[in-house]
């Protein structure tokens, strides 16, 4: 990747996560766990055989019911430069979320409101970009103001730190230090933590806000946090090339939309002028019975 001195996230103007079948528990992969033996299940108490029936036969919602979800929470009509994105991110985002290794964290909360923001650029109404942020968020059946609030909350951190700062988050205490602390941990192995680009963008944020634009940092800050350089070269990268075709495409629909002005211009005029001629003519032989 090339140095971070050289990017910023105005010019990086996407998560895309594998969904993995759970296993079932009976079938020729529970009789190879238990290497062909007779088994006897053992005398559960009612209420944890509640508990593990539960667990064994919770169902995810699909895709379609994710969309369906977005579709009723916001009923507007988006323009397709935006939808098609939208959509997009809205399928690969639920694979993620229903993965049985998912757990939300703060970072890619930052990075999923960083990519949004940027997507939605330049949309005619705040008030409805916001609005598809909360159906957006909602649809995958999650709190969008607690993605807000950690997103500003790391932010407002960010700006306080330099690039030394920034990586000895482990040697210091507060409240975001320590959430990377948490995710540094569970990355390790010790609890439940998935990957993705979002958290990839989150991370390049971070060390936006803070100046760090040393090339090392990006790589010091990866090992601090125990997640791999390469995959956060690599989805920045796509983070990147994403961006550059949007940003293209709204420049395309800003002169489709101009022409079209133009033209409803031009024809209202032609209108005008043609009334007044009628009306001259009208006028005119009025004039002369």
């Amino acid at each position: 990747m090339a140095a971070i001195a050289s990017v910023s996230i105005a010019s990086l103007r996407q998560a895309s996560l594998e969904r993995r079948p759970t296993p079932s528990a009976s079938g020729p992969f529970a009789t190879s766990l238990l290497g062909g033996l007779p088994f006897k299940p053992p005398k559960l108490g009612s209420r944890m055989v509640v508990r593990c029936l539960a667990a064994s036969t919770y169902v995810p919602p699909t895709v379609s019911e994710t969309k369906s979800n977005f579709l009723k929470s916001y009923k507007r009509p988006i323009p397709s430069i935006y939808n098609t994105v939208l959509q997009e991110l809205l399928v690969q985002q639920h694979l993620m979320r229903y993965k049985r290794t998912y757990q939300y964290d703060a970072v890619f909360a930052l990075g999923f409101v960083t990519v949004f923001e940027q997507l939605m650029e330049g949309y005619p109404s705040n008030d409805d970009r916001d609005a598809i942020f909360r159906a957006y968020i909602q649809a995958l059946k999650e709190d969008p103001e607690e993605y807000r609030c950690d997103a500003q909350k790391l932010e407002e951190w960010a700006r306080a730190q330099n690039a030394n700062t920034l990586v000895d988050f482990s040697s210091r205490e507060g409240e975001v230090e320590d959430i990377l602390k948490n995710i540094s941990e569970r990355a390790q192995g010790k609890g439940n933590f998935s990957y993705s680009r979002f958290f990839a963008v989150g991370l390049f944020r971070l060390l936006e806000l803070a100046n760090a634009t040393e090339p090392t940092i990006l790589e010091k800050l990866c090992a601090a946090l125990n997640i791999n350089k390469r995959s956060v070269d690599r989805d920045l990268d796509v983070y990147r090339n994403l961006l550059s075709k949007l940003v293209q495409a709204k420049e395309l629909l800003k002169e489709y939309v101009d022409r079209e002005k133009k033209k409803r211009e031009e024809r209202v005029e032609s209108q005008k002028a043609n009334e007044a001629i009628t009306k001259c003519m009208g006028d005119y032989h009025h004039a002369r019975q």
